[in-house]
């Protein structure tokens, strides 16, 4: 059972998913690399200003610049396809959460 937030008309509503996303968490080591540091990042406890400062380690930026070459030549395996969709939806989360982090930044000063 997973709890999901939609966000809809400007309005959060929570619901509770009692089926399984579409499509399971990326398997191999490689792709789940990106979503590790995250997920490590955050449990160290980072401070708004650390989560601002956050940059994706070498490697990881190496494997998207290496997925997005691949893509461009339409040279994309399945899996990554779906690993360079995964790391975009990772993308997309952090800068989120940076947008969220410089607005309790600026509500503080």
């Amino acid at each position: 059972m997973v709890e999901c937030v939609q966000v809809s008309s400007g309005i959060m509503k929570r619901e509770i998913l009692t089926t399984r996303p579409n499509r399971p968490f990326p398997g191999p080591i490689v792709e789940r690399k990106g979503y590790d540091e995250i997920v490590d990042f955050f449990a160290r406890g980072a401070s708004p200003a650390e989560v601002l400062a956050f940059r994706p380690s070498e490697e990881t930026l190496e494997r998207v610049r290496y997925l997005l070459d691949r893509n461009a030549a339409d040279e994309l395996t399945e899996e990554e396809a779906e690993e360079l969709e995964y790391l975009g939806e990772v993308e997309h989360f952090m800068q989120l959460v940076k947008a969220r982090a410089q607005a309790y930044i600026e509500s503080k000063t």
